[in-house]
């Protein structure tokens, strides 16, 4: 079923492996984020399916950035990752760990897909919060994931996708989205308060600009201060001076903006590569999201 699809895959599939053996040899590891947009396989009462064309693009998008490790938001059932998984192997790029959250909205669902093994999976999709006198549940829920990169030297993920700007009639959009942050935040706090060196990378589709109320609370201040990364498009324009950082299209106010996003703590941040930190620009890239894809490098001792 997926035969014609792979075929459309594989026209990158030489460069990507070239590449990512280069990459690999280097030390240099990608970490990257990715809101596919409703990677269904099959339709729900309020979402339809993805469609083949749109599919295709996905895949070419993952290839073109070569992630050893990739959160993902938006995906459907767990046939539908492994479907995507297959694809990728098909065109070059094996990324045999998974790992998949459902929480609140049962039709969407985080996930994230690892060349590493992952050593630590720890879910967390019943966290509530109380907002205008209801308990409210986080939407999409969290993981935070450890991830081997060698046998002496590991990070943890933590991924997540927070409150679409879209008005909801259960609450304030904008308060949900918040709440949801602070509970994110306390998951930080909670890890570098048990190690202050713990290599710690938070990402994925946090739907909100980088001043906002959210992101500033995720953020945090000090010690426990995470570092934003901010992928910015390359460019072979070494004196411009304005930088190309966005990765989302949203139709309802027709308005582009960065709200996907690639933090890391300050023991993390001491490997990170910024040469190797980009957003995505593909020819036709609507095609596969609304959203651009984010990837980070950073250098792992010995790897």
């Amino acid at each position: 079923m997926i035969r014609k699809e792979i075929r459309i895959c594989l026209g990158l599939a030489w460069i990507a492996c070239q590449l990512h053996g280069l990459a690999a040899s280097a030390g240099v590891i990608r970490v990257a984020t990715f809101n596919v947009e409703n990677y269904l396989d099959v339709a729900t009462a309020t979402r339809r399916a993805k469609s083949a064309e749109a599919q295709a693009k996905v895949c070419e998008s993952i290839l073109a950035l070569k992630p050893d490790v990739i959160a993902l938001q938006e995906i459907g059932s767990t046939n539908a990752l492994l479907d995507l998984q297959a694809r990728l192997k098909a065109g070059g790029l094996d990324l045999p760990f998974w790992h998949e959250v459902g929480a609140a909205d049962s039709d969407i669902h985080l996930a994230a897909l690892s060349r590493f093994p992952l050593t630590e999976r720890r879910s967390h999709t019943n966290e509530t919060f109380l907002l205008d006198g209801r308990r409210v549940p986080m939407k999409r829920g969290f993981t935070e994931l450890g991830v081997a990169v060698t046998t002496n030297w590991d990070f943890t993920l933590i991924a997540a996708h927070l409150k679409s700007r879209v008005p909801s009639v259960e609450a304030d959009e904008d308060e949900w989205r918040y709440e949801e942050a602070l509970i994110l935040r306390r998951a930080v706090e909670r890890r570098l308060t048990a190690n202050p060196d713990e290599r710690l990378i938070v990402l994925g589709d946090f739907n909100d600009l980088i001043d906002s109320k959210p992101i500033r609370a995720l953020l945090g201040h000090g010690k426990m201060a995470l570092f934003d990364t901010r992928p910015a498009e390359r460019t072979r324009d070494a004196a411009m001076a304005r930088q190309v950082v966005w990765t989302d299209y949203y139709a309802k106010e027709d308005v582009y903006g960065r709200i996907d996003y690639i933090f890391v703590s300050r023991a993390m941040r001491s490997f990170w590569q910024k040469d190797e930190t980009y957003v995505l620009n593909l020819p036709d890239w609507g095609l596969a999201s609304d959203h651009r894809p984010i990837v980070a490098g950073f250098i792992a001792p010995d790897h």
